[in-house]
């Protein structure tokens, strides 16, 4: 599946309701990890609306870099951490649920779907895929 597929199958995930940001962009990775779906699914399971219900990171972006980690094997992942964050927020104008969805601006500035796209591209350009 190319990072396109991915990132379009992890949308689906997202707007079908049977997983969160964070579950719908670890999903589409976990045939490259050595983890179960279902154990990275539970795991991404307490990162719906953002980490914190919108205080902190998207979950799409933690998803991402849970995926990083596993795909790096902790080696170097810190750095790459770094310029996942800075991609997906070049991408979507924030890095936070709560400013993304515009909690207190009112003006949204990424809708969920298209985080979790950008997330997986993000994540993508970075693992070379």
């Amino acid at each position: 599946m190319t990072i396109e597929e991915k990132a379009e199958t992890a949308a689906q995930f997202k707007l079908s309701g049977q997983c969160n940001c964070c579950q719908a962009v670890a999903k589409v990775f976990a045939d490259t990890v050595n983890v179960s779906e279902e154990n990275l699914h539970q795991l991404a399971s307490g990162f719906a609306a953002g980490m914190g219900c919108m205080e902190a990171t998207c979950g799409a972006l933690v998803g991402a870099n849970m995926i990083l980690g596993l795909r790096t094997e902790g080696n170097g992942t810190v750095k790459q951490s770094r310029e996942l964050l800075s991609k997906f927020r070049q991408k979507c104008g924030a890095v936070t649920c709560k400013d993304l969805k515009g909690a207190s601006t009112g003006k949204v500035l990424c809708e969920c779907d298209d985080c979790v796209r950008n997330a997986v591209r993000s994540l993508g350009e970075i693992l070379g895929e």
